[in-house]
């Protein structure tokens, strides 16, 4: 037994116990993050869209058209409809819901049960309903964003769109909305219901998923560059020591003069570009340069390749 338990200490080497550091790092970061999206979730329900009778997408649409026609607590209503989901997926589909999923829900249950509801008035004026509508597509937005860029989730219709896109040839996508669609003008039939009610959560849901697509593409957004130059290797050695990023030298011809070439590649952060043109212009004003946006790129350096 001692022997095994020294033969485990002499295995941490530093830098296993470094990576490993690292790895607790981005676990505690990544649920530090989770919980402030569903914290501004939460947040845009109870201060902007609850006041106003708003009513936006998801398992948290449901529970607010519940909560305005019956008054039972808008957590209540979300948290039964998770677990009765999530018992029906387990069923249907299987284990596919991982852990952070379980946890995401009872996360957002906790804030939507202690955050107050506000009142009408107090961050934008009574009147002010399609101000409050658009302020908490935003918020909401943001924060779900913020959930999915660190690789959590918060239950509710996602857990829909996979049963539907098991049995019928729906998109997740276009199943999401769907629902929500339908949810949203549910709210028809609530006393306080009406056309312009459904247009602000109709509104809502836009806004909501324009602020998603925006935090996710916005952070991951990078820029791909093809340099051509006779001076390759000293812009590729600048960019590879003062950049620190990894660069690729193809073979290329030109097909008017029919002489080789060499092409700098390189994909780097879109804020870092604007270095990797003063690199260039110092070491050859006259090289051609070709760029392009990427969305997503995975790899030492960019983002790390995640999978629910």
């Amino acid at each position: 037994m001692e022997k095994r338990v020294k033969k485990s200490i002499q295995e941490l080497t530093p830098q296993k116990i470094k990576a490993r550091n690292k790895k607790t790092f981005i676990i505690i970061r990544e649920w530090i993050m989770i919980a402030i999206g569903l914290f501004m979730y939460a947040f845009a329900w109870k201060a902007l869209l609850l006041p106003y009778q708003i009513t936006g997408g998801g398992a948290t649409g449901v529970a607010a058209l519940v909560y305005y026609a019956t008054g039972i607590p808008m957590f209540a209503v979300y948290l039964t409809i998770n677990l009765v989901l999530l018992l029906i997926a387990i069923k249907i589909i299987g284990w596919q819901f991982s852990f952070r999923t379980i946890v995401g829900v009872g996360i957002l249950t906790f804030f939507l049960s202690i955050v107050p509801e506000f009142e009408r008035g107090f961050f934008v004026s009574e009147t002010e309903g399609f101000m409050a509508t658009v302020l908490g597509g935003l918020l909401m937005g943001t924060g779900i964003g913020l959930v999915f860029l660190n690789n959590g989730s918060s239950g509710g219709t996602d857990i829909i769109a996979k049963i539907v896109n098991k049995y019928r040839n729906i998109t997740p996508g276009r199943a999401l909305l769907y629902t929500d669609v339908l949810i949203i003008s549910s709210s028809y039939f609530l006393e306080f219901g009406s056309i312009e009610k459904i247009v602000y959560g109709l509104t809502t849901l836009t806004i909501t998923t324009i602020a998603v697509d925006m935090v996710l593409n916005g952070v991951r957004q990078s820029v791909q560059f093809f340099i051509f130059s006779k001076n390759h290797e000293e812009i590729a050695t600048r960019i590879n020591i003062e950049m620190h990023r990894g660069v690729t030298i193809l073979d290329g011809m030109g097909w008017y003069s029919k002489e080789p070439m060499k092409v700098v590649t390189v994909v780097v952060r879109k804020n870092e570009s604007i270095n990797v043109f003063r690199i260039v212009k110092e070491v050859d004003p006259n090289a051609f340069i070709s760029q392009a946006s990427v969305i997503g790129v995975y790899g030492e350096g960019f983002d790390v390749i995640k999978s629910k």
